[in-house]
């Protein structure tokens, strides 16, 4: 059996390798090593992927989101509601901007951003709600995008762990997420499905005014040279790496069904078994692409099965144990605990197993063997 990873990088890049490397050896004698064609001929062809008007690039996902909301204009002290459950960066571009970030717990069945409690948070200061479609599965984007409107909101989505996942609208119509809202980001952080081999990411948006600011706001606030209209930063995804994702993009959305595939498999290895809750697994929509395969252990020990596992040479991931609000970083005594019941069980009880495009039946076996041998104990 080949060794196990929790992404598998080299055995996906063995099979593009020959266009991978003419690329990045087209980009080295061209010397165009920032915004040359390949980041424009990239912006285009991801445009048309998602159905999108507009794609900016940009250095990295963390950035995508800080710009967003710098384009979208909100002003110190607006209060910008998301998950409680998710990676710090979400609510990290949130307090660098000064704004007051508002988190909220999540639903048990989907992991995703509670409507109800999004509901319940917004007040006169709330400006924008941002949803993260957490572990490649599509939030509620219907609801979330009714509240908005009803209150004259903002939303930004956070499509880090998503792209490539459709949303199927409640009237059967479906749209790329990261599309939907007023304005979407993403990451091309290596791991992710559409990963570069550095740091990257991107904003969408369909709305003109929206991406003529952030289009200033990327490149120091420029339109014209030396001359500075809005306040910017430096922000830039490279050549390099647009070489790298236009090799990769033609092939996101069979990326995506082998990590579906994969999800299939692992979850008809655990489905008799009540100690293991798994993810949504739909076979008639496509509105997962699983960046993570993430289980609820029940009755058992996470953390002594993360050792389990290890042991037998097999990686996962705890994605997340600590609850943002209860980081140091964003604590805030106006947080109630009984607020967050279902993000407080999650962190106890959620592991990632191995998911990429490169998984195999025998490892697939060796993992969920190793799984239930555990909790069967």
């Amino acid at each position: 059996m080949r060794k196990i990873q929790m992404v598998d990088l080299k055995g996906q890049y063995e099979k593009i390798k020959d266009q991978v490397n003419n690329g990045v050896m087209n980009v080295i004698e061209s010397t165009a090593f920032i915004n040359g064609p390949e980041v424009h001929s990239f912006q285009k062809e991801l445009e048309d992927y998602l159905g999108v008007k507009h794609v900016i690039p940009c250095a990295n996902g963390t950035d995508a989101l800080q710009i967003a909301m710098m384009g979208l204009g909100l002003q110190s002290g607006d209060e910008v509601i998301t998950t409680d459950f998710t990676f710090a960066a979400t609510v990290e571009v949130i307090a660098l901007l000064n704004l007051t970030p508002v988190l909220v717990d999540v639903n048990p069945f989907d992991f995703n951003i509670d409507t109800e409690a999004i509901k319940k948070a917004i007040t006169s200061k709330t400006k924008a709600i941002v949803p993260v479609h957490l572990f490649g599965l599509a939030a509620n984007m219907d609801e979330i995008m009714a509240i908005a409107n009803e209150h004259g909101l903002y939303v930004i989505e956070d499509n880090a762990q998503g792209i490539g996942a459709n949303y199927m609208h409640s009237d059967g119509s479906k749209s790329k997420t990261g599309t939907i809202g007023h304005v979407g980001t993403t990451s091309f952080f290596p791991s992710k499905n559409l990963g570069c081999y550095g740091d990257g990411g991107a904003i969408f948006t369909n709305d003109d005014d929206l991406a003529h600011t952030i289009r200033g706001v990327v490149n120091h606030g420029m339109y014209e040279r030396y001359h500075h209209d809005v306040v910017g930063v430096n922000s830039r995804l490279d050549s390099m790496q647009a070489t790298v994702l236009r090799a990769k993009l033609p092939h996101l959305d069979s990326y995506n069904n082998a990590r579906r595939d994969a999800a299939r498999k692992y979850t008809a290895a655990f489905a008799s078994n009540e100690k293991i809750i798994t993810p949504l697994v739909c076979d008639s929509c496509d509105c997962h692409v699983f960046h993570q395969y993430t289980l609820v252990i029940k009755d058992a020990n996470r953390d002594e099965l993360v050792k389990h596992l290890q042991a037998n040479d097999i990686p996962c991931g705890v994605y997340y144990p600590i609850p943002l609000h209860l980081q140091k970083a964003y604590a805030d005594e106006r947080y109630n605990e009984d607020d967050f019941k279902v993000t407080n069980q999650l962190v106890k009880e959620c592991i990632s197993l191995p998911m990429h495009t490169e998984l195999d039946d025998e490892q697939i076996k060796f993992i969920t063997d190793k799984v239930l041998e555990f909790v069967n104990r």
